[in-house]
């Protein structure tokens, strides 16, 4: 019995399951039901979709955008689709996390374009904004930018377009006008106009200069001011820029090429007080100031007007190529020129790097057959006693450490404090200000040793107006050094070694404010004393020879009449 139920049992189970086979064989044909398989009637189910399956990805969604594109024959349908197709692979509206994403993604890439390609980014901006319309907005504020423009009394015009130089990575400016004179605050300090603009301050400038009193120097913008005034022309001026330089706090500016400058200089108006400190005009370092890598500059040629009523002269660079332009370093940076070639009131000057017979690096300048009378104006000392003549003079200069024997040292740490236990936050505290300390010491750790070398030629010195503002220099000697210099006024030869701190320079933009040239008049007063010290010497030891052979010549005499006798 139980024999026949089992039998019963699996035939009907034979039965269903080929009743189910042949349905399910019928709906997947038609295409109406994915395919449903029971095994052990629902012990195990899965569905598959075998035509979808099958079917790749990239073929379903070329599928589908073939299908929307096949919908329309608007070419601005067909563009959104495709743009929306290359965004999101589907045509599903943009939602939240979409609208954050594309934001995140615009973000970033400009954030690492200015930071790795800022002079590409501006330049793309001003293709973007150069625009007729917009030329004067983009001038005017493209100039404040990379100038620092502070000073109510500068003027910056621009006569052509703002171009940018893809190839070179620099955007270059032609027809710069540069001019800082007594302005109205009103006025624009940086305009887009022609050269006739420059043209006509640079007249006035030169009327002014040459005592011609007419009503156009009576304006309030022409008045007198105590600094130096210009109005230069530049014909081309490439620039690059950096924002890391600019986040730093060093300018925007990254690099700086200049060629083709024009114009007066004027220091006319440039006055001191009496007993007043050159040191008190050094440059106060503020953020922002430029720091440029690599400046070059040639074909310069402008007209200085000096103070104290001395003549005007022209000035002239050739070439003069800098590894570095510090505003809060620019004249020791200038002093350690690696080229620059030029005319200072017809005399030649040039500033290059060469090695010593020791192998060591030095930086050599050299100024030939210059007139006495840019040395002697407004300052004390040997130079103010020269009324004519011709100097040359030669310069070493070597950078070297202050601390030779200094054993290297933990600039982090002193050994009191290597064995303290740190408390949380403090290491890092006592290590940024370390850092600090160490780099404001970079240069308080070296000296600049200069080993000068000066000739005078066909000079004429007058003893000075005696008062009480001689200081170091000694009255007494004064008479015996000009007599010196008028008696040996064909050549006079004097070298003397000057040691100063390197931070003296901090702040410098002139040999005055540096003391250098306090220090190089010194010595030469010292080298001109021992002159002096030498040759009254050799006159007493002149005199004693003299009054030795006279002696010895009385003698024989004396001698003789004895023995004649």
């Amino acid at each position: 019995m139980n024999a026949l139920r089992i039998n019963r049992l699996d035939s009907s189970l034979k039965t269903c399951n080929l009743f189910l086979n042949k349905h399910r064989l019928l709906r997947y044909n038609g295409g109406f039901l994915p395919m449903i398989s029971y095994r052990n009637f629902g012990t195990s189910r899965y569905i598959l979709n075998k035509k979808e399956e099958n079917k790749p990805k990239e073929q379903q969604n070329i599928y589908n955008k073939e299908y929307y594109l096949s919908q329309t024959n608007n070419l601005l349908t067909k563009m959104k689709i495709n743009f929306r197709w290359l965004l999101k692979k589907s045509m599903k509206p943009f939602n939240v996390d979409d609208m954050s994403a594309f934001f995140s993604v615009f973000l970033w890439t400009h954030l690492t374009m200015i930071l790795l390609w800022t002079t590409g980014f501006f330049s793309l901006i001003i293709l973007l904004l150069n625009t007729v319309m917009a030329q004067d907005y983009l001038a005017t504020k493209f100039g404040e930018i990379i100038t620092n423009n502070n000073s109510s009394n500068m003027l910056i015009v621009f006569e052509n377009a703002i171009l940018p130089d893809l190839k070179s990575g620099k955007i270059v400016f032609q027809n710069v006008f540069v001019s800082k004179r007594p302005r109205d605050k009103e006025e624009n300090k940086v305009v887009k106009a022609s050269h006739l603009e420059a043209a006509r301050r640079a007249e006035y400038a030169l009327q002014s200069q040459q005592k011609i009193y007419l009503p156009v120097i009576f304006e309030p913008k022409f008045k007198e001011g105590n600094y130096t005034q210009y109005d230069l022309t530049i014909k081309e001026l490439e620039v690059s820029l950096s924002f890391t330089k600019w986040f730093q706090g060093k300018g925007l500016i990254e690099e700086m090429s200049i060629s083709g400058i024009r114009g007066v200089v004027d220091r006319t108006n440039v006055q001191w007080k009496e007993g007043d400190d050159p040191r008190n005009y050094l440059n106060v370092k503020h953020p922002g100031d430029f720091d440029i890598n690599n400046f070059k500059m040639n074909d310069v040629l402008f007209t200085l007007y000096p103070p104290d009523g001395l003549r005007p002269f022209k000035v002239s660079i050739y070439t003069c190529e800098l590894e570095k332009l510090r505003q809060q370093w620019f004249f020791f940076d200038f002093l350690n020129a690696n080229f620059i070639s030029g005319k200072y009131d017809g005399s030649l000057f040039t500033i290059n790097k060469r090695y010593n017979s020791s192998g060591k690096r030095v930086t050599t300048w050299r100024v030939d057959n210059l007139n006495i009378d840019n040395l002697n104006g407004g300052v004390e000392g040997p130079f103010s006693w020269i009324t004519s003549g011709k100097v040359d003079m030669i310069g070493d200069i070597k950078i070297k450490n202050k601390y030779k024997n200094k054993e290297d040292k933990n600039w982090l740490f002193s050994k009191e404090e290597d064995s303290e236990l740190f408390k949380p936050g403090h290491f890092w505290k006592k290590a940024l200000y370390q850092w600090q300390q160490h780099l404001n010491e970079e240069h308080e750790s070296q000296e600049l040793e200069l080993n000068y070398y000066l000739k005078l030629h066909n000079v004429h010195a007058e003893v000075p107006i005696i008062n009480d503002n001689l200081n170091i220099w000694n009255s007494a000697l004064i008479r015996p050094i000009v007599s010196y210099i008028n008696n040996n006024n064909t050549y006079i030869q004097i070298s003397c070694d000057v040691v100063k701190p390197v931070n003296d320079f901090d702040g410098a933009w002139t040999i005055y404010d540096s003391t250098l040239y306090d220090d190089l008049n010194e010595k030469v007063f010292e080298a001109l004393q021992e002159f002096v010290i030498d040759e009254e010497r050799r006159s007493l030891r002149l005199k004693k020879i003299g009054f030795w052979s006279l002696q010895l010549i009385l003698q024989v005499i004396l001698m003789s009449l004895g023995n004649i006798a």
